[in-house]
């Protein structure tokens, strides 16, 4: 059955980052799992999305034939990425935290991808998500602490906020693959890797 995936890396960190490491993983055990498979992918620590502005904003809600040139090249962007995510069956996110959340570039993506009128709706009784529910989201999430225990778990407004906005917008089914502790040592950080590819093997078997 033919599969396509939207991988989605932010980390800057290149061949350092622990959140690429194993975002590559995960497609390549789709890929291994699905050969029909086509991949799109974005790194957006070098494909640098415009953060949205007043003027961005705006191409949202005028009508094309009077968009200024700005606000016509933000629409194409933006209609881009999100065509992307609503022809995809899985989407593999690999989203480091950073101060307590998910890199700016990160959330760029996901305010071009958050269209009112393509992927939710206001209606009488509230949102509505309007992206297909059957699709997969798997979230590679790497944190320097600890932060599924102990004191530090109330500032996690990291994997929340992502389980939150792909809810808005239609998606349920949000998977975690976890490295915490990436920042406390080498001996933390193999640890972490060995639980989340641990991890990972059961999150595939329903992707």
């Amino acid at each position: 059955m033919s599969h396509t995936i939207l991988h989605i890396d932010s980390s800057p960190m290149g061949a350092r980052s622990v959140s690429k490491k194993l975002t590559q993983q995960v497609v390549s055990k789709l890929t291994e799992k699905y050969p029909d498979t086509h991949v799109v992918y974005h790194d957006l620590s070098t494909e640098i999305l415009p953060h949205l502005n007043g003027e961005i904003l705006g191409s949202f809600f005028t009508p094309k034939e009077n968009h200024t040139p700005a606000q016509a090249e933000a629409i194409r962007v933006s209609d881009q990425l999100t065509d992307e995510l609503l022809a995809a069956d899985v989407i593999v996110i690999g989203a480091p935290m950073w101060n307590f959340n998910i890199p700016s570039s990160l959330k760029a993506w996901i305010d071009h991808i958050s269209r009112m009128g393509r992927t939710f709706k206001y209606t009488e009784t509230g949102p509505q998500g309007l992206v297909a529910s059957d699709k997969k989201v798997i979230v590679v999430s790497s944190r320097g602490g600890i932060y599924t225990e102990g004191p530090a778990q109330a500032f996690d407004h990291q994997e929340s906020y992502l389980k939150a906005i792909f809810g808005f917008l239609g998606i349920s089914d949000v998977s975690f693959v976890r490295a915490e502790g990436v920042s406390m040592g080498e001996e933390s950080v193999a640890k972490a890797l060995k639980a989340a590819e641990s991890h990972l093997a059961e999150v595939l078997l329903t992707a």
